[in-house]
């Protein structure tokens, strides 16, 4: 074979196309390296962001069901208190939430409210008599205000 005969040449060309093609695959392969772990990454967090969405979900449907819960006791009990002021013939207006019913004598008759007498005026109201606020408080006579000491 000759160094310039065309086979030769085909041949230096495979090799060093071979090995420009690799080196072209490593440098675009990190590329592609990269890309694929930022994609494993995207996955690892959505997955971790469904199983947080799930968590949250699970405890939002727990925290509904003790409301229900809590809404049927007080419903039942409501029920009970109902129930137990029937028995017991006390007036259906009395039984609110917010009174309390131990001091409630089922047997003694409402009392209408006392009126209450004009209150009396406060003593440091300004009535002209002396009061704190009056207009005269804290002057004195001129006959008992006291000397002014001598100016040198």
């Amino acid at each position: 074979m000759d160094a310039s005969s065309p086979l030769t040449f085909a041949i230096i060309g495979f090799i060093v196309g071979l090995i420009v093609g690799a080196v072209a695959f490593r440098l675009l392969s990190k590329g592609q390296r990269e890309a694929a772990s930022m994609r494993q990454k995207l996955l690892e967090r959505e997955h971790q962001i469904a199983e947080m969405k799930n968590s949250v979900g699970s405890h939002l449907t727990g925290i509904y069901q003790r409301l229900s819960n809590i809404r049927d006791e007080a419903n039942q009990l409501e029920l009970q208190l109902k129930e137990d002021a029937a028995e017991w013939d006390i007036r259906d207006a009395a039984i609110q939430p917010s009174l309390d019913l131990s001091g409630i004598d089922p047997t003694r008759e409402q009392q209408p409210p006392k009126e209450a007498s004009t209150p009396a005026m406060p003593r440091d109201y300004a009535d002209g008599k002396g009061g704190t606020l009056s207009e005269d408080f804290g002057l004195k006579g001129k006959e008992a205000a006291t000397p002014q000491p001598p100016r040198y």
